[in-house]
């Protein structure tokens, strides 16, 4: 009788569905790429014949290089979704993924990244980094970047952005002239940033693993690289081009200072009231600035004359990212802050600042300069109504 039965091999039939050990040797390969700077050995790990996929993972490595990742390592947890298709293999899984930027990151960040994987033969391949919409896509991980870096900045900008060259060299000056801006006011700061510059807004919302639209009406967003609210996590500079292009020189310069204030002062892990947070960034980065306020202050005015004088201080909900008057809060907040150094002076406003960082509550940090939150509310509404009068 003949015998049509199928004799399998051990070994010669892979199995269907995630491989958690192959893919655990496929991000120790990842980790040997980026820690040597590999671009060939990292191209490697992509499916065969995945173009996009090559060229991702060989910018991977090369970023590293440029960027001087340090500390990168990556730790497969589990696997969280199927291919699409019924022919789709692949799958993703979370991977905590640590890494650094020597110089400038005093600790590593830590995140899980959702990372796509797919069987190659034998072994299991990377098909990119992020793109379920759950949990961070590191910029360095997204794709070539074009990199600036000094004893003061690391800048990186999304090569896929026309004139990406030319805009990480002028990210770069606008970090140098804002680090002189700064310092004027807190000369005791170690300049050190790290300013990203993402394809878009919408690449911006995903690099921060936030809900679409959620930074598309701001300029920039100072915060933990790893969106934690660890003190020792680094914090970079996030930069929105879609807005940021649309501005003067003289306003683009302001943003790129203020965020440097939230960098100086460690604002990102901050639990200071928002309307001095934000204002007192304001503050330093207007305070040499030669421009009337009704240009400075141009829609806190509006909103006074519309409205009348604020009875409190702007709080979470004006400054909530998708608020109407977002602008208005923030050059209010600049406004209350700069009252309070007209009353009780720059260096008590600095005093003021500090305390309030370091947890003294705010009514006592006022006091003791002769003043209270209720006395300074008055003098900062009766400042509005002569603007706006």
């Amino acid at each position: 009788m003949r015998d049509d039965t199928h004799r399998v091999t051990p070994g010669s039939v892979v199995a269907a569905g995630p491989r958690p050990g192959a893919a655990a040797s496929t991000l120790h390969l990842l980790e040997e790429a980026v820690e040597s700077h590999d671009p060939k050995a990292a191209r490697a790990l992509a499916p065969a014949g995945d173009a996009a996929a090559a060229t991702l993972m060989g910018s991977v490595a090369d970023n590293a290089g440029a960027l001087d990742v340090v500390d990168f390592s990556a730790r497969y947890v589990d696997e969280t979704g199927a291919g699409a298709g019924a022919d789709d293999s692949s799958w993703t899984a979370q991977v905590v993924l640590t890494w650094g930027f020597e110089g400038f990151d005093r600790e590593p960040a830590s995140a899980e990244v959702a990372v796509t994987f797919v069987p190659d033969g034998e072994t299991v391949a990377i098909r990119r980094f992020g793109g379920v919409g759950d949990g961070i896509e590191p910029l360095w991980l997204q794709g070539p970047l074009d990199v600036r870096r000094s004893d003061e900045a690391l800048v990186m900008v999304a090569s896929s952005r026309p004139g990406a060259a030319r805009e990480a060299a002028t990210y770069a000056r606008r970090v140098a002239r804002g680090t002189v801006v700064v310092r004027r006011v807190l000369p005791d700061w170690q300049p050190s940033a790290v300013i990203e510059v993402p394809a878009s807004a919408a690449a911006l919302d995903t690099t921060l693993d936030a809900a679409e639209g959620t930074y598309a009406g701001i300029a920039a967003v100072t915060t933990t690289v790893d969106g934690s609210g660890s003190p020792d996590a680094p914090v970079h500079v996030f930069v929105n081009p879609d807005v940021t292009r649309g501005l003067r020189g003289a306003g683009a310069q302001v943003v790129m200072s203020h965020e440097l204030v939230h960098v100086a002062t460690d604002a990102a892990t901050s639990a200071v009231d928002l309307w001095l947070l934000e204002g007192f960034a304001d503050y330093v980065a207007l305070r040499d600035v030669t421009l009337p306020l009704s240009t400075t202050a141009a829609r806190a005015i509006e909103q006074v004359r519309r409205d009348g004088a604020p009875r409190q201080l702007p709080g979470p909900a004006e400054f909530d990212t998708r608020a109407t008057d977002l602008e208005a809060a923030y050059e209010l907040a600049w406004l209350a802050c700069a009252t309070l150094a007209d009353e009780v002076g720059e260096r008590a406003l600095l005093d003021v600042y500090r305390r309030a960082s370091n947890g003294t509550p705010m009514e006592d940090a006022l006091r003791r300069h002769g003043t209270t939150v209720e006395a300074l509310i008055e003098q900062w509404r009766d400042r509005l109504a002569s603007l706006s009068s």
